[in-house]
């Protein structure tokens, strides 16, 4: 996995309206500057909101990736929430667990966090 590279590509969309616009226009050349393992390059794509957070990306990276593809508030966290009920705990960065801890018990975080904002 390469948790980085899809952190610095988030990064890049969320910032640079060029890269947005070369994504918009050639999204796999623009896929293929970073190197991403196919479960990354689906994710990304779909955009899998729940895969990525398994994955490991950086939450204020994916708040606003979600909102880049219109992804609501609501949504984004549900979103998430299922992304642990599909794919398990997540697996490295910043949020991985050093044991699965439960939906209701990472339920409860979400709910910590979004009353922050």
């Amino acid at each position: 996995m390469s948790l980085y590279q899809v952190q610095k590509l988030i990064y890049q969309l969320n910032r640079d309206p060029r890269i947005r616009q070369r994504y918009a226009e050639e999204r796999d050349a623009v896929l293929g500057e970073y190197d991403l393992t196919p479960e990354e390059i689906g994710a990304l794509v779909k955009p899998d909101i729940g895969l990525l957070y398994v994955l490991g990306v950086n939450g204020q990276l994916l708040m606003h990736f979600a909102a880049l593809h219109r992804i609501e508030w609501p949504d984004y966290l549900e979103r998430m929430r299922q992304g642990l009920k599909d794919h398990g705990p997540v697996r490295e960065g910043v949020y991985a667990a050093t044991g699965y801890e439960g939906v209701e018990a990472h339920d409860a975080r979400l709910k910590a966090e979004r009353e922050m904002h």
